[in-house]
């Protein structure tokens, strides 16, 4: 397997394991610590995390087909969406500090850029 396929094969992989336990920590461990409000907001981060949990296994899937940057990048731009959009939503609704919504719009973007740059990839190679 080649090393790319490799990388974002274990890197969805272990984002779903986590999405499954951070989601587990947010319905048993802060169903009556958090507000309504907040644990919509944790209750979002987790959902997205999950979908490009399997985002990254679909960009691991197609590295096994051809190799590119723009696949590459569209990894790690999934992988720094997870970062920045999800963990500031679990920062924000477990902390209350509501200055971090100002962060998830970033990793908001860092998820389009994924998507366009893996359509781009699967274009390219004909």
């Amino acid at each position: 397997m080649n090393p790319t396929a490799k990388l974002f094969l274990s890197l969805g992989s272990i984002s779903g394991a986590l999405a499954v336990m951070i989601g587990a920590f947010g319905a048993h461990g802060l169903k009556e610590k958090l507000s309504t409000e907040m644990l919509a907001i944790y209750k979002t981060g987790v959902e997205y995390h999950f979908y490009h949990a399997l985002a990254l296994l679909a960009v691991g899937l197609v590295a096994m087909h051809f190799q590119s940057k723009l696949l590459t990048a569209s990894g790690w731009a999934m992988t720094a969406g997870i970062v920045i959009f999800s963990g500031s939503l679990y920062a924000l609704s477990i902390s209350g500090v509501k200055v971090l919504g100002a962060i998830t719009p970033i990793g908001g973007l860092c998820f389009i850029a994924g998507w366009v740059l893996l359509a781009l990839a699967t274009l390219k190679a004909g």
